[in-house]
């Protein structure tokens, strides 16, 4: 996998954002921290930027957390920014278990590698890549409009990361694709998508997709983004003023059809 996406970069001309999508190595980045930090300095040294998803292994004095993580590489440039993000979100029975107490031990499929990630804090900063400010996502979480517009308020590009093969050939990658453009709509944002064996694609802040590739391919995609500031009234209202419009219009809707 390390050869893989290490030829693949090698190509990426200078002066470019590189994004690797979610869990791209299935290692923690503390076991393969080498490896990362060498593929970002190359990069750095090219002037571009290196981003990846990458499970994380934190020791504290209340223990080791594990979590499913996206970080801004190398990771200590020594400009003191953020860069790296936990994953607030996780997944039931497939990044953590719930009641695990209970059920780990008496069914031998929940006690698969990895199914026991703690989420990240909600206060988390947003990432820094090529001097932009980048509200990340990991998977599912572009689906929440909240936390999208509220992390978009410092941000001047929208990222998510996702591994889709847990749905196969459904329908489920581009239901997926297509809610994670609302969020581009929404905020005014630029919105970079990076997929394992989704659908990898570049969307502008009206949620047009600029460029993509298609699923199950392996290949890099080309594109560009540009960085937006500013407020949207989404941004500033959230969601539930438009939930009670559409409530309201679907009631006027049943009422004069009843009529």
């Amino acid at each position: 996998t390390q050869q893989i996406y290490q030829e693949l970069t090698q190509a990426i001309p200078a002066d470019t954002l590189v994004i690797w999508p979610e869990s791209a190595l299935t290692n923690f980045y503390q076991n393969v921290s080498g490896f990362l930090e060498q593929e970002g300095q190359q990069i750095a040294e090219r002037h571009g930027g290196f981003i990846t998803g990458v499970p994380w292994r934190a020791a504290s004095d209340s223990g080791v957390t594990y979590h499913n993580s996206i970080a801004s590489i190398p990771l200590d440039p020594g400009d003191g920014n953020p860069r790296v993000y936990h994953k607030q979100k996780l997944v039931p029975f497939g990044e953590y278990v719930p009641m695990q107490s209970l059920i780990r031990g008496l069914i031998p499929f929940f006690d698969l590698p990895m199914s026991g990630f703690t989420p990240g804090s909600p206060q988390q900063p947003n990432l820094t890549a090529l001097g932009h400010t980048v509200a990340p996502f990991i998977c599912y979480e572009i689906l929440y409009p909240e936390q999208v517009a509220t992390r978009s308020h410092d941000a001047d590009v929208l990222l998510t990361i996702s591994n889709d093969a847990w749905f196969g050939t459904s329908a489920g990658p581009l239901q997926h694709f297509q809610m994670a453009r609302m969020r581009a709509a929404e905020t005014g944002r630029w919105l970079l998508r990076g997929t394992n064996n989704g659908v990898t694609a570049v969307i502008d802040h009206h949620g047009q997709v600029i460029d993509a590739l298609p699923q199950f391919t392996r290949d890099v995609l080309y594109s560009e983004y540009h960085p937006r500031t500013g407020i949207t009234p989404f941004m500033s209202t959230g969601v539930w003023p438009w939930l009670l419009l559409s409530g309201l219009l679907i009631g006027l809707g049943f009422m004069l059809r009843n009529k």
